[in-house]
């Protein structure tokens, strides 16, 4: 479907072992005839190997020896996108990689744009639109749940089932069309009543996977978590426990944090995005009254909130402030420095609530637990995994319901047959939208410009 040749560096740039450049495309293994040269007697060029073997030779551009490289020779149609494709592995560095695909690119292959690789093989038939994007979630996983998630959609689990969804639309469609064809017969009432039940066993299908997308974009992108509190409170102590290391400054002095600093954590299998905030008080100081600023944004974007409260002390002013300024969102309150004689008094139910101590690491997995439980609700089942769907998968799924359940309605109240027909082509297409059997140009260029490029 392409009739030009691509060419990308396939891993992260920087000092390494190996870097890997891929091309792809009818003129592959011509461009690979132009830069490799075999050595040894069993090498052979690429276009004269045999397919699925790898060459060792050299990457050479006019005259000149590039890298010492294996040219892996992938011949069409068993490859990634079911095209010509020659993978060559060279010296890791930025300067090797970069000089090998300028060679590549010298001799007839134009760069490859993000995600470009995905998108022949979704556009050549070998993934759905479904399974493409599980590659970019392959790719980002931070935890083993999303990279079991990934990998249950690339198999195509998520897909099997929105083809039948779809094909149940299409055969309710096809019999609401035949009887407009020929409208002097009445839909008998159990035809009727078939087709109702399956609209409606449609519709209980799409809220089944719709209750599924909370705990996908989780999985995908994590749960933004700002620890908020006082000064001196053990924000930054805090953030040191839950990743495990030393990440922040610590120190007695108030307002050592003057920035917001992110990091991602595994949560009981959850990745979970943590921002130590700037303690919020009333500051003259320039620096420190941009942090707070800062974590004001922060704060204005968080999914969940670590109010950090100090045991030994009493609940001062800002304290009562910061507890009903942030009640409206999921929060749990972390009372550190537990080892210490406690004088902290909570209001009466205040939500959830934690004692920790961050300098032993005492109620930091009890903490985990808490966050745990107020983000994911239940159990995590292998079920689930398989059909989380995303955003996009989400809005597709919306329509397609609202649409549906006024064709079930309409067909419920003997309204016009043209119009429940076409309540269920838009249910159709809005379906097929997800493994791409309706698809746009617009909607193909905003998936896959979020891949890297090289995939």
């Amino acid at each position: 479907m392409h009739d030009d040749t691509i060419a990308a560096i396939a891993t992260p740039l920087g000092e390494g072992g190996l870097a890997v450049v891929r091309v792809s495309g009818p003129r592959a293994l011509a461009i690979g005839d132009l830069s490799f040269q075999p050595a040894g007697q069993s090498s052979r060029k690429p276009s004269a190997a045999l397919t699925h073997t790898v060459q060792f030779g050299k990457i050479v551009r006019e005259g000149q020896v590039i890298d010492e490289v294996l040219l892996a020779v992938l011949r069409a149609p068993r490859t990634f996108t079911r095209e010509d494709t020659v993978e060559i592995s060279c010296h890791g560095g930025l300067l090797p990689a970069k000089l090998v695909l300028d060679t590549l690119l010298a001799n007839g292959a134009r760069p490859a744009e993000p995600g470009e690789f995905t998108k022949r093989a979704f556009l050549n038939g070998r993934l759905d639109l479904a399974q493409a994007e599980a590659v970019a979630d392959l790719i980002h996983s931070r935890t083993e749940l999303a990279l079991t998630a990934a990998n249950e959609q690339l198999a195509g689990k998520l897909s099997q089932r929105i083809n039948r969804l779809r094909d149940d639309l299409m055969h309710t469609l096809a019999h609401v069309e035949a009887h407009i064809d020929f409208p002097d017969e009445d839909i008998a009432p159990d035809t009727k009543h078939q087709l109702l039940q399956r609209l409606e066993h449609g519709i209980a299908f799409m809220d089944e996977l719709l209750r599924t997308a909370d705990e996908g974009q989780i999985l995908r992108r994590g749960i933004r978590t700002a620890i908020v509190g006082r000064p001196n409170a053990g924000k930054s102590s805090l953030l040191n426990q839950l990743l495990g290391r030393d990440r922040a400054i610590v120190s007695h002095i108030p307002g050592t944090t003057r920035d917001t600093i992110e990091e991602t954590a595994n949560i009981r299998g959850l990745p979970v995005v943590f921002i130590d905030t700037a303690g919020l008080r009333e500051s003259q100081d320039e620096i420190e009254l941009e942090g707070i600023r800062r974590s004001r944004e922060s704060l204005a974007q968080a999914e969940l909130i670590l109010h950090v409260l100090d045991a030994s002390d009493v609940l001062g002013e800002s304290d009562q402030q910061h507890l009903s300024e942030f009640s409206g969102k999921k929060r749990i309150l972390v009372r550190n420095k537990s080892d210490l004689p406690a004088k902290l008094v909570l209001p009466q139910n205040p939500g959830p609530v934690v004692n920790v101590c961050c300098t032993s690491g005492q109620g930091i997995e009890s903490l985990k637990d808490a966050i745990k439980a107020l983000v994911w609700a239940g159990e995590i089942k292998a079920e689930m995994l398989q059909v989380a769907i995303n955003s996009r998968h989400q809005d597709a799924l919306n329509r397609a319901r609202t649409v549906t359940r006024q064709a079930a309605d309409a067909l419920r109240t003997d309204a016009t047959l043209e119009l429940v027909a076409m309540d269920l082509r838009i249910a159709a297409n809005a379906v097929g939208e997800i493994v791409g059997k309706t698809t746009t140009e617009d909607l193909l260029d905003s998936i896959f410009s979020q891949f890297c490029i090289g995939k």
